[in-house]
Order: structure tokens, then C-alpha cells, then sequence
């Protein structure tokens, strides 16, 4: 006969597991500040598992408070860039289904991008954050999307992405890598819906973040802005994969 103790220890570690196994789960790359940290705080108040991933975890403050508490929420550290520290990544979470994965972190790039002064060295840094980071994430997590419950790809752009919208010139790094992730991401989404996997990309709009400071315009809280992102996943579908969401619910043009 097994001591109390250990028959304790074995029906806590069963509730444990059982729970999380109900419990779906969340990937959010850039957790550390702004988009990426409401999101994961507002899965966490849901209920979710969140992996939270962020460069320098150590000065991710407000994501370590999160985090204490709340067991549900795991720290990792990553730069999208690394294609090592994805691939470790994805090799310590094989097997764990994950229901949606949210590539948010993202760059903006050096101001000043002009005619005659370009850094393409900068230019790399931000095609490769934000561009060729997020197909990376994609295909290294893509089997624990599939295994998720209804699982989703969604990658948050921006309408700089739009070749439609543009009328004047500026931030030429940061628009470009925008519209080279949505043309991937609009492939990968055909690629994968026979997976059962959905794939989207959404305008969360102007958001008061560091990203947006000086800018001269209505700025959406990060709360308003996140329900609202979470608001189009929920609603998303295989059938409508590939698309490029606005943050009001409608579409933005390519």
C-alpha cells in the first residue's frame, strides 16, 4: 500500500495534468512591453496558458509579474532572429499542442530612412524581425498549431503594409518588411489549411506604445486595442485564411 503522502502527491500531480490539458494555450513572441504583454495578460485573465517569449527576459519587469502570479504563464527567451534559439525553442515544447501563436514582436527600424542615407545593414535587422522571424516561428511551431484545438497562425502587421494606402514616402524598412510578411503569411496560409490550421494577419491600429511615441494622432489604449485583436481570433476560421484584418473588424486592403 502506497504511503498517504504519495497517493497526495500522485491525485494532485493527475488534477494538475488533467487541468492542464483543458487549458489552451498561447505563443506570443515580443510578450516583454506594449501589444505583446497586453496580450498576454489578457489571456492569462481567460484562463489560458501563455508562453510568454521576450529577448532580455531579465528586463521584461512587468512580464515577470505577471508571471509570479500566475503559474500558467512560462517565460522564454528568444530572439525571432536566431533560427537556433526557435529551433531549441520548438524542440522544448514538441508534442505540447499550442492553439494559437502570435507573432507580435516586431521593429521599426532607424529614423531617418531617406533617399541617400539608407543603412541596409539596418534594412536586414528589420526583414529579419519582422518578416522572415515570424515565418521562422511559423514553420518550427507549426506541429503544435496543428495539434491544437482549432489552431491559428496570426501575425500581427500593420496598414504601413498596404501598397494601396501609400501615398507618400516614409519608413521605407518598416512598410516593406510589413508587406513582404503579409505575402508570406498569405502563402503559408494556403499551404496549411489542409492541416486544419488557420492563418491570419490583423491591423491592431494605432496603439499607444513605445513604438508610436511622438506621433501625432488618436492613440487606442493597449487594452482596447488587444480585446479587439483577440475579438478577430476568436472569429477566425479556416475559411477565411489569408486574410489581412483591420482592427475595426473589416479588411485592409493589399
Amino acid at each position: 500500500m502506497q504511503p498517504a503522502r504519495t497517493l497526495f502527491a500522485t491525485a494532485l500531480l493527475a488534477m494538475m495534468t488533467s487541468a492542464y490539458a483543458a487549458a489552451p494555450t498561447v505563443l506570443i513572441t515580443g510578450a516583454n512591453r506594449g501589444i505583446g504583454l497586453e496580450l498576454a495578460r489578457q489571456y492569462t485573465a481567460r484562463g489560458w496558458q501563455v508562453i510568454a517569449t521576450a529577448r532580455h527576459p531579465a528586463q521584461a519587469t512587468e512580464l515577470a509579474a505577471l508571471a509570479a502570479g500566475h503559474p500558467a504563464v512560462a517565460i522564454e527567451a528568444l530572439d525571432v532572429t536566431d533560427a537556433a534559439a526557435v529551433a531549441a525553442l520548438a524542440a522544448k515544447y514538441r508534442g505540447r499542442p499550442i492553439d494559437v501563436l502570435i507573432n507580435n514582436a516586431g521593429i521599426t527600424g532607424p529614423r531617418g530612412q531617406a533617399l541617400g542615407s539608407f543603412d541596409y545593414d539596418a534594412y536586414r535587422q528589420v526583414l529579419d524581425t519582422n518578416a522572415i522571424g515570424p515565418l521562422r516561428m511559423a514553420e518550427a511551431f507549426l506541429p503544435n498549431v496543428a495539434a491544437g484545438a482549432g489552431g491559428k497562425i496570426v501575425t500581427l502587421s500593420s496598414s504601413e503594409a498596404s501598397i494601396a494606402l501609400v501615398d507618400s514616402p516614409r519608413a521605407y524598412w518598416y512598410r516593406s518588411s510589413k508587406a513582404a510578411v503579409n505575402m508570406l503569411m498569405r502563402n503559408l496560409a494556403f499551404d496549411v489549411r489542409a492541416r486544419g490550421v488557420a492563418v491570419a494577419l490583423v491591423n491592431p491600429g494605432p496603439v499607444d506604445t513605445d513604438m508610436m511615441k511622438g506621433v501625432r494622432m488618436p492613440l487606442q489604449k493597449p487594452a482596447d486595442a488587444v480585446a479587439k485583436v483577440i475579438g478577430i481570433i476568436d472569429r477566425l476560421t479556416p475559411q477565411e485564411t489569408g486574410r489581412f484584418w483591420d482592427y475595426q473588424g473589416g479588411e485592409v486592403p493589399w
